[in-house]
């Protein structure tokens, strides 16, 4: 993959990719990354763009300044009250629930990388990624009830699965900011990272899995999504038809070949 420039700097969203890895960053770091209309479509339009580009092999999600994501543009969303506005009850099916099916779906991994503050849609969206990464400085916070809205983004989903039903409830229920530390001790962090040295630890692990078998990746990440919601034998024959998929690749006959020679297996992506 050829390294491309980002978009202009004023854009809410920029995408840069380089080695396989495309890097979406939310770009309004004066509002802390939130979320107005604007900037869900660029994200959503950018997040279609890497999911269909074969060149990109994993996707790496984060935020510029101080903040990864605060979620919903408040500012925006007292003037469309104001205004009467449709938009408050069409966003989350237009904007975040198709971002975040992107964000947890795509046929390639996803690495959330927190730089910084991550609440309410913007924790969510972490929440769907593949692996956090998570700066010491960061730190997330389902602030939800704190405006007197239900959890949107499928942080009621995720959430869960991460930490356990009670410790979700109360993370929704009592919104707070937990700290990197804890998060690791919770599971909503992969690895906590000093601030020094998050960017390099970011891009390590993102070239890592963009030379891996992309195809396989994809798979596993639709296998456990799928057998979180049905049953035993339904998940068993959604492995049998992922496992045949994966047989026939490319890169499954380069691993094969590579183990006969003694060899590390090198990956395309196909």
């Amino acid at each position: 993959m050829t390294e491309s420039a980002p978009e202009s700097a004023s854009s809410p969203v920029v995408t840069e990719r380089a080695d396989g890895v495309a890097t979406v960053r939310l770009n309004r770091p004066d509002a802390m990354n939130s979320l107005n209309i604007a900037t869900k479509e660029a994200l959503l339009a950018a997040l279609q763009d890497v999911a269909a580009d074969d060149a990109v092999r994993c996707v790496v999600l984060t935020g510029t300044g101080r903040a990864f994501c605060v979620g919903q543009d408040l500012k925006e969303h007292v003037g469309l009250l104001a205004e009467g506005s449709d938009a408050l009850f069409t966003t989350v099916e237009e904007h975040y629930n198709p971002i975040v099916t992107l964000l947890s779906t795509m046929d390639k991994p996803v690495v959330a990388a927190v730089n910084g503050v991550a609440a309410g849609a913007g924790a969510a969206f972490t929440f769907a990624a593949d692996l956090r990464i998570v700066s010491d400085a960061a730190g997330f916070n389902l602030a939800f009830t704190g405006i007197a809205l239900s959890s949107d983004s499928g942080s009621s989903f995720w959430l869960p699965r991460l930490v356990g039903a009670a410790k979700a409830k109360e993370l929704l229920l009592m919104p707070r900011t937990v700290g990197a530390e804890e998060a690791l001790q919770l599971g909503l962090a992969t690895q906590v990272v000093a601030a020094d040295d998050f960017s390099s630890t970011v891009q390590d692990l993102a070239v890592r899995l963009a030379a891996g078998p992309t195809k396989a990746y994809g798979a596993i990440r639709r296998a456990v999504e799928f057998s979180a919601t049905h049953t035993l034998a339904e998940s068993l024959a959604h492995e049998a038809g992922l496992m045949n998929a994966t047989g026939a690749t490319a890169d499954h006959q380069a691993a094969v070949d590579a183990f006969l020679a003694k060899q590390k297996p090198v990956f395309e992506g196909r």
